[in-house]
């Protein structure tokens, strides 16, 4: 890995490595997490693959979501290449766009979003 990698995020930082995560590719994707939410809660982070400030609050949601509660589905959406998506998920939720932003929902409905700085473990809690 080189050192702009170490420092930017290279692709040992990609979201797409890490187990816990399951993709938003398409509208049946959002539709089967939104599905599950009326089991246990669901978070989706809405993520931007070219921003430094969305690499970075990814990478500090990541450190601390390890403690969380196993009855959890975390849902990872690039919004950059699925922003029909994002798009869909603000207006079937009536929340505004941002990125990064992580988005939970429980019954159904958003129960709490973020965005930025303010994206913490403790918003899922």
């Amino acid at each position: 890995m080189s050192f702009f990698d170490k420092i930017f995020g290279g692709k040992d930082n990609n979201p797409e490595h890490q187990s816990f995560w399951k993709k938003i590719e398409s509208e049946e994707d959002l539709a089967k997490a939104i599905e599950a939410s009326h089991h246990h809660k669901v978070a989706i982070f809405k993520h931007s693959t070219r921003c430094f400030i969305s690499k970075t609050v990814l990478k500090n949601f990541e450190k601390e979501i390890d403690n969380l509660d196993d009855k959890l589905d975390l849902y990872f959406l690039d919004l950059l290449e699925y922003r029909s998506i994002s798009n869909k998920i603000s207006e079937d939720f009536g929340i505004r766009h941002e990125s990064p932003q992580l988005i939970v929902i429980e019954e159904g409905k958003v129960i709490n979003s973020a965005s930025h700085e303010d994206i913490s473990a403790s918003q899922i809690s």
